[in-house]
């Protein structure tokens, strides 16, 4: 778990994503999430991205009014990351608001999937601090990927 100095908002950091690349992060998260469309939910997200080129990628969940056309904040920032020529995720942050802290839902547990390594940093916020950090194998146990389709 990531844990984080409350009286200072510093972050101690995981392995690979430094301190300035996780204010980075978070800064960028907390500004897709002030830009979410969530009049149904009023559950607003923002997920900030870096790539294997060390540019942050962002974005925001859009809601619907068909709920299930609706998007993540995580897909939105994956499309944005993908449309820069960008293959791999080093680190992802979210951040949310509630009691309790963020992950990605497991639909998009499954999308991070294809582009993150199994220990590729998925870190939780909110709005005022930096939480729990986990990695992409813990999210996502056992799961399918790409390497699964290489002998098809």
């Amino acid at each position: 778990m990531l844990s984080t100095d409350l009286a200072n908002r510093q972050p101690v950091v995981p392995a690979g994503l430094d301190s300035a690349l996780m204010q980075q992060l978070w800064q960028a998260a907390r500004a897709a999430h002030a830009k979410a469309y969530a009049p149904y939910s009023r559950y607003a997200v923002g997920a900030a991205m870096l790539d294997e080129h060390g540019v942050i990628h962002s974005g925001c969940n859009v809601e619907n009014a068909a709920y299930p056309q609706g998007w993540c904040a995580e897909t939105s920032a994956l499309s944005a990351l993908v449309m820069s020529g960008a293959r791999r995720v080093r680190g992802v942050l979210v951040v949310g608001t509630g009691g309790a802290w963020i992950t990605p839902c497991g639909g998009c547990r499954q999308k991070l999937r294809e582009f993150c390594d199994p220990d590729s940093s998925i870190v939780s916020a909110n709005l005022d601090a930096i939480g729990p950090v986990h990695s992409m194998e813990q999210l996502l146990p056992h799961s399918f990927g790409p390497e699964h389709l290489k002998d098809v």
